[in-house]
């Protein structure tokens, strides 16, 4: 894995967007980067501490059924289902999108990703618009740790 100073910073929704419409098997990772993550190279099970065979993430993939809606939409429902990591997990957790091999899936049915090529920070700017872009549809959507404020 690269450094985590030398990724590049993805700004806007529209151009993570971009980037997820251009290029396929891209994930998102909510951890303390790429550098934190190489000495690991895979996930705990944080109910039962079971080391799994890969680092979950989450795919960015517009999935078929999604059909002609807005990859920007569909980016930012994958970005704020998760946006309570940092809460949870602590200061310094971030997202970064990366590419690699799903070797398995963890216990909530997530990719474990190994061979892992960074691509870039997520800016806390895409966080935000991601948010405003789920509020302004219709329905009950919240993030997946919907208790979390």
């Amino acid at each position: 894995m690269s450094t985590s100073d030398e990724l590049p910073v993805l700004r806007d929704l529209r151009e993570l967007a971009r980037l997820v419409d251009s290029t396929p098997h891209l994930y998102v990772r909510w951890s303390h980067g790429p550098e934190a993550d190489e000495n690991h190279r895979e996930s705990r099970d944080a109910l039962t501490g079971v080391r799994m065979s890969g680092l979950s993430a989450n795919p960015l993939d517009v999935e078929p059924w999604w059909e002609d809606r807005p990859v920007e939409l569909w980016v930012a429902r994958r970005l704020y289902d998760y946006s309570h990591l940092p809460r949870e997990k602590g200061e310094g957790v971030r997202p970064w999108v990366l590419r690699g091999r799903v070797e398995g899936r963890g216990p909530d049915n997530e990719p474990l990703v190994t061979n892992v090529e960074p691509v870039g920070w997520v800016d806390e700017t895409v966080i935000r618009e991601a948010a405003a872009a789920v509020v302004d549809q219709r329905g009950p959507w919240g993030p997946m740790r919907r208790d979390a404020g």
